[in-house]
């Protein structure tokens, strides 16, 4: 790049995505005149999904403005709780968040996901046509233009993920109302009708059961439930506070 330079200052919660020449304060760097600032931006390593206010000389701009000799950039981190326009509020999770998947099914968050890897423009294209949040670790992905929405997952440890994203969008929750293999509705089920699909041991043991409306699958209250349970429980309990 050969054109202005410009100054900028991102917020601590965007520096992971900086190189260690970025991370002290306000640096400088010369732009090639045309792109606009949410290329510049992304073009350090930060996807715009993460990004909130971006103000020049302290006047906020889009991200479609292009950066003018001596400008001063402020880089603001997405705000929280983050409003999604449309409704209801969805999700679809990449390959590698299975287990984020299923927990946020567990407590009635919608979250589609497969153990396929579709590729990242069928991931792409399916945000934008269920007009879902992307979750993902992968900046690449999150940089296509055509998803609905996005965000990237900071962590890889299940636990610190589920924190994450409910912190971040706020969803609501029905914990026991989704099926966590499918992520279809959950309804209540009469033992007799389900009777084939359980084990003698559990026929003889459990009499409150839900079946799955979309693949069939039958739950109760088996021996990973106080598991389960304590998930929910830490959920709501946050929630809460």
């Amino acid at each position: 790049m050969n054109g202005p330079e410009i100054f900028l200052t991102f917020s601590p919660e965007l520096h992971l995505f900086l190189s260690a020449d970025r991370l002290a304060g306000r640096t400088s760097l010369v732009t090639d005149g045309s792109s606009s600032l949410g290329h510049v931006v992304e073009s350090l390593g930060v996807p715009l999904t993460e990004v909130g206010r971006l103000l020049v000389d302290g006047r906020a701009v889009p991200v479609s403005h292009v950066p003018r000799a001596g400008e001063s950039v402020e880089v603001s981190a997405v705000a929280r709780p983050q409003h999604v326009p449309g409704a209801p509020l969805r999700f679809l999770l990449d390959v590698h968040l299975g287990s984020l998947a299923r927990r946020l099914r567990l407590l009635g968050v919608d979250a589609a996901y497969t153990n396929e890897d579709p590729g990242d423009p069928a991931l792409a294209a399916l945000s934008a046509q269920e007009r879902r949040v992307l979750l993902s670790r992968d900046r690449g992905l999150l940089r296509r233009r055509e998803i609905w929405a996005g965000a990237y997952v900071y962590s890889d440890r299940v636990e610190e993920q589920l924190r994450d994203v409910l912190g971040r969008f706020a969803p609501a929750l029905a914990p026991w109302t989704r099926c966590t293999a499918c992520n279809g509705p959950l309804t209540e089920a009469d033992k007799d009708a389900v009777r084939d699909h359980l084990r003698h041991g559990t026929q003889r043991t459990y009499d409150v059961f839900a079946q799955c409306a979309s693949c069939g699958r039958v739950y109760w209250r088996g021996a990973h439930h106080a598991r389960l349970q304590a998930i929910v429980d830490d959920a709501l309990r946050e929630r809460a506070t």
